[in-house]
């Protein structure tokens, strides 16, 4: 971190099971320091995930939230945690983050379950933040601190939506906005645009999990001409260099028996990244994340170098947030952007490393909510932080989505940042 952390002692740990923005159970952690000084943090849950991520501790009792609770995770919080953390003086955030993983003992946070030490790892550095704003406290030495572009996820799909769109998430990217307030306004005009074309159409305009609306529309591509159709309503020029289009097939999700099953086609690897180079060749899209599955390797290598040198590519359930899998990746030319989740990998200091290491191989990084979410806008201040320059956060509307986007918004009323991608 930027600012030198002073040796200090953490006197209170607690946790509590809260509701998600799904309705699902997830955990509040409340931590005291010796100062006196108070944090919380809300744990974030995703539903669309990877085989690799780092272990949510659930209950497993069917009889309670349909096995969903996290009772026993509070209560590790509660006891172990609690009582590691009081144990002794500190003198980092990565120290607290390093003893948590040695007592757990796992690869994968699956004894004292991810969602329990990144919560805890969350209110601490919020609570070592206190007298500055928490990027300034989590931003690596020698990065500048940035504005990200925020992606909305405008139009849901796959395990985000009840229809028959395979593809997750379709996101606008203001790339063009001259500054954070114009990014989220751009934003809300669109969405507002949209919800009008739909009701128009016929469509119904619910919406999915993170927010944006969940017509069934069954091939993506027509979502794609609809969004063109929205952004110029809106008053503004769909490209690469006003507002652009993000998508998010989240490929694993609609692929089994070795084949892409996508409006009612089977594809194979080949199929596929045709399929995305048709896309980009039509439609303003600049970033394709988990355009493949998680376990096509082969495929992942070949989309990137057919693709990479003018899209981004990017990795979610191949990648978890994780130093060891982004490595290898780096190393085999597979993708070249990192979706950053903190709950994937389980601790700040872990997620700051993968990061790290995205931005000294040349990976860009984009920072992500998740689509069970709390109003805790750490997400926006660790963005921030990392001078990345891109976050997604869901559509411009729910408590949980927009809490992240305003928090972007107050940085930019109290700071001089510079806005967009790094």
């Amino acid at each position: 971190m930027s600012i030198v952390d002073a040796a200090f002692s953490i006197t209170d740990l607690s946790a509590l099971e809260i509701l998600d923005s799904r309705g699902n159970p997830t955990l509040q952690i409340d931590v005291t320091l010796a100062s006196g000084v108070t944090a919380r943090a809300g744990v974030p849950s995703g539903a669309s995930t990877g085989s690799r991520e780092a272990v949510e501790l659930r209950d497993g009792d069917a009889a309670r939230f349909g096995g969903k609770g996290v009772t026993h995770a509070v209560a590790n919080v509660n006891g172990e945690l609690r009582d590691l953390l009081r144990a002794r003086t500190w003198t980092s955030l990565a120290q607290v983050d390093a003893a948590m993983i040695e007592a757990d003992g796992t690869e994968n946070k699956a004894r004292l379950g991810a969602n329990a030490t990144v919560g805890v790892s969350m209110a601490v550095a919020r609570a070592l933040a206190t007298g500055s704003q928490l990027f300034e406290y989590l931003a690596p030495a020698g990065v500048a601190p940035r504005l990200p572009v925020p992606h909305f996820n405008v139009l849901n799909g796959g395990a985000h939506a009840p229809n028959s769109l395979d593809f997750q998430e379709f996101m606008i990217a203001p790339l063009g906005a001259p500054s954070m307030p114009e990014a989220v306004r751009a934003g809300a005009a669109v969405y507002a645009s949209l919800r009008g074309l739909l009701q128009q159409s016929g469509f119904a305009t619910g919406l999915g999990d993170e927010g944006g609306f969940a017509p069934d529309i069954t091939r993506p591509e027509d979502v794609l001409a609809l969004l063109v159709q929205a952004i110029e309503a809106a008053g503004y020029t769909a490209g690469r260099d006003q507002i652009a289009i993000a998508l998010d097939p989240a490929a694993s999700e609609f692929y089994s028996g070795g084949a892409y099953h996508v409006a009612g086609e089977a594809l194979s690897s080949a199929d596929m990244i045709e399929r995305y180079a048709a896309i980009v060749a039509q439609f303003p899209v600049w970033s394709i994340e988990d355009g493949l599955a998680e376990g096509d390797w082969d495929g992942w290598v070949a989309l990137t170098a057919l693709l990479g040198g003018t899209t981004q590519i990017m990795g979610d359930d191949i990648f978890v947030t994780n130093p060891a899998i982004i490595t290898e990746a780096i190393e085999r030319k597979v993708g070249n952007s990192a979706l950053i989740k903190l709950n994937q990998i389980g601790t700040v200091t872990e997620t700051l490393e993968a990061m790290r290491l995205c931005r000294e191989a040349g990976y860009t990084q984009q920072v992500s909510h998740r689509s069970g979410e709390t109003a805790d806008s750490f997400i926006a201040d660790l963005t921030v932080a990392a001078g990345c320059g891109q976050l997604k956060s869901g559509a411009p509307a729910r408590g949980e989505r927009v809490a992240k986007y305003n928090r972007l918004l107050e940085i930019a009323a109290s700071t001089t940042l510079p806005y967009g991608l790094a």
